[in-house]
């Protein structure tokens, strides 16, 4: 497989961008309908608000460590606690965030694929929006 090819990715911790929130990095593939977002995020971090989107479905994975996070009304303050291979659904406007990150035993980090449909960002790296919905430093997209 060449490594250069447009349509394979390979794991590479260089390509994981620090963001504004310190313990945050992630690494962003765009498609034409959905993106990706990897993120590896330091247990402990903290950065993670409720939001909603206003015009994406984010799905998540949790590939390592545990997310305890809300999911549901903006008023609802139960929690949900997903490990390694537990997977959350936000349709757009559902409310998600105000999460605890607590890093597996190796890194002591927590792994998150999240997936967005449509994409958040043009193919251009720019915001695929202004306002809500748009990655910005408040909002990191993470399930998080």
């Amino acid at each position: 497989m060449n490594p250069t090819d447009q349509y394979t990715f390979f794991f590479d911790d260089d390509l994981f961008v620090e963001t504004d929130h310190p313990g945050f990095r992630r690494r962003v593939i765009i498609g034409d309908h959905l993106e990706l977002w990897f993120w590896r995020i330091k247990g402990g971090a903290e950065g993670s608000t409720l939001h909603a989107h206003d015009a994406n479905e984010q799905l998540g994975i949790i590939m390592r460590g545990t997310l305890d996070f809300r999911i549901g009304d903006a008023d609802d303050q139960a929690r949900k606690v997903l490990n390694t291979g537990d997977l959350y659904l936000a349709p757009a406007t559902v409310w998600h965030g105000d999460s605890v990150f607590v890093g597996d035993d190796e890194l002591g980090e927590v792994w998150i694929l999240d997936v967005f449909a449509p994409p958040r960002t043009a193919r251009t790296g720019m915001p695929a929006l202004s306002g809500e919905g748009a990655p910005s430093a408040a909002d990191d997209g993470s399930a998080s």
